[in-house]
């Protein structure tokens, strides 16, 4: 796409940089970016020459992502030998409806700050209760559970001038057994639904609804629930809605049936 509209690039370096005038955007892969015309935008400021390191394991086997790493080394990720949560890295990246040149381009926090209702980022990182390191533009920080990072289809809580710097996934997360749901209208279609789950060491269960409903849902539960509950818990939630891909109806009902496949799994890991 030509954006006749922008007369400036510059390279973000530091982190006064990245302190926006009027008209600039900032930018990481630009997948979606360069996508359609961005009449607002004349000037682009570009995120992935920070240097920021993509991938750095926390205390506790906990794992930090950079804003600007590229999904496919999501993909690709060396698990640690604690990381059982490890498949459900690749899992979510293969629901992003896109071909490996996107993969390569596209960053983990570009999908996060787009907040598609079917971002597959948002699925794995409000799925593993990450937290979302902000960086705003008085100098000062802030932190947020990328759960409520993303408001809706498309909108998130992030102010002008505000810099997702990366987001933190607890060691205990890391550590979780998970399963993984997905399901579309069409073979090669944007996903319809998306949900996650989570056994942590002390039993408790989170099962994540992404891409059915707007923003993402997290549902929790001292053990593994009961079948009944937890579909109670599915059909009762709010917040599904209807497109092109999926009546809301429909998505309700899929992912009813998406979260037993899921508790039947978790509960499996159980027994073993």
């Amino acid at each position: 796409m030509d954006l006749h509209t922008v007369e400036a690039y510059r390279h973000a370096r530091t982190r006064d940089d990245l302190r926006l005038a009027p008209g600039e955007s900032l930018v990481a892969g630009g997948t979606w970016f360069f996508s359609e015309p961005q009449v607002d935008t004349t000037g682009i400021v570009d995120l992935t020459t920070m240097d920021w390191p993509h991938i750095e394991e926390l205390p506790d086997a906990g794992l930090r992502i950079a804003a600007t790493c590229p999904i496919a080394e999501i993909a690709t990720l060396t698990p640690h030998p604690a990381w059982r949560a490890h498949p459900l890295f690749a899992q979510c990246v293969n629901a992003l409806l896109a071909s490996f040149k996107i993969w390569n381009l596209a960053t983990v926090g570009g999908n996060i700050c787009r907040s598609f209702a079917a971002a597959s980022m948002v699925s794995l990182t409000a799925g593993l209760d990450a937290v979302a390191e902000i960086w705003c533009p008085d100098g000062t920080d802030r932190r947020v559970a990328v759960a409520d990072l993303v408001t809706g289809n498309g909108t998130n809580a992030l102010g002008r001038g505000e810099v997702l710097r990366a987001v933190d996934i607890p060691g205990s997360s890391m550590r979780a057994h998970t399963a993984f749901g997905k399901i579309a209208l069409a073979q090669l279609g944007r996903s319809g639904a998306v949900l996650t789950g989570r056994r942590d060491e002390d039993g408790t269960t989170v099962i994540g609804i992404t891409a059915a409903t707007a923003r993402p849902r997290l549902l929790r539960f001292a053990g593994v629930p009961a079948a009944t509950e937890l579909r109670d818990r599915v059909l009762a939630l709010d917040g599904y809605y209807t497109d092109p891909l999926g009546s809301a109806d429909w998505r309700r009902g899929v992912s009813a049936v998406l979260a037993e496949e899921i508790r039947t799994e978790l509960a499996d890991e159980v027994g073993r």
